[in-house]
């Protein structure tokens, strides 16, 4: 349904694969395995955090937030979308899509902060390792995690307030799977030069400086690795920041080759639909992954609760 006159838009209808139906029942069950993975996986990952002491250290406690936001954050779009490859209404409420839009973009804002506190706090290990249990203590951590998830939401309700003070008079079909700013701002039939502003301004400063604060600390931790004169002990500091080293590479990749990657004139709209999903449904499902299969202390976890389980079933 397009809105072509003056009208207020109401709802809005998220194209998805409308294009592409005859894909649309086996993306649907690929999707939803996906998802079934990333919940589970990052509900593992919470489970071996809260059941084994050993695992309760900053280092952990930041992990732990960030298996929440890998579970919150396809939460905001992927059950919506699984729908709407199911039916043939694909419509969302206008309150609905300022909702997904709120929670997606704040989930994704808190997740660049966190990985930024994970960067600094794998620095303070390995460049000031006696001083580590003073810096980052249970005060800091809970300061600095309360710090990102608020940052992340309050930046969000910026962008949307913005957003949704337009006006939508053009038409009301969203060019992706769930509501984002771009496709959103792009529908309106007033002036987004406020709206764009905010987020060339406000993005930009809050992602880049997370990004300056992620990348420094990392050269800084690379450095000191490479000054450390055995083998064994390179490989030792370079173990403790490696799983947290590959999502950040994970995430920053998926980022820029969702935002920043030109469109594709040889490829379907549809199939351009299709990449840029990837980054909301796949990073999160990877992340628990790398996690348990790099990190000696979760792989451990898990396996004493899979052993409890398995002993309590044989009882």
């Amino acid at each position: 349904m397009d809105i072509t006159n003056l009208t207020t838009v109401t709802e809005f209808v998220l194209i998805g694969l409308s294009d592409l139906p005859e894909v649309r029942y086996p993306l649907f069950v690929v999707f939803a395995l996906i998802y079934q993975v990333t919940l589970v996986g990052n509900g593992a990952i919470l489970l071996a955090i809260g059941t084994e002491k050993k695992l309760r250290t900053p280092m952990y406690y930041f992990l732990a937030n960030l298996s929440l936001l890998d579970i919150f954050c396809p939460s905001a779009t992927v059950p919506k979308m699984l729908e709407n490859l199911l039916t043939e209404k694909q419509s969302i409420s206008f309150i609905g899509c300022a909702l997904q839009l709120y929670f997606l973009v704040a989930l994704a804002g808190t997740e660049v902060f966190l990985l930024a506190v994970m960067a600094y706090d794998r620095y303070v290990a390995i460049c000031f390792p006696l001083r580590y249990t003073l810096i980052m203590t249970k005060v800091r951590c809970v300061q600095l995690t309360a710090g990102t998830w608020a940052a992340g939401f309050l930046n969000s309700l910026l962008h949307t307030v913005f957003t949704f003070r337009l006006s939508f008079c053009k038409s009301n079909r969203v060019n992706q799977y769930y509501c984002d700013i771009p496709p959103v701002v792009a529908l309106s039939c007033s002036s987004t030069y406020v709206a764009e502003m905010v987020v060339l301004v406000a993005g930009g400063v809050l992602g880049i400086s997370a990004f300056l604060i992620t990348f420094i600390s990392y050269i800084y931790i690379i450095s000191a690795i490479l000054k450390i004169q055995s083998a064994e002990g390179k490989r030792k500091a370079f173990s403790t920041c490696a799983s947290h080293l590959l999502v950040v590479c994970l995430f920053y990749g998926t980022t820029t080759f969702t935002y920043v990657r030109p469109s594709s004139s040889q490829h379907s709209p549809a199939r351009d639909r299709l990449i840029s999903m990837l980054y909301g449904v796949i990073t999160p499902m990877l992340n628990p992954i790398i996690y348990s299969l790099r990190n000696t202390d979760v792989k451990g976890a898990l396996r004493k609760i899979l052993c409890h389980k398995t002993c309590l079933q044989l009882k």
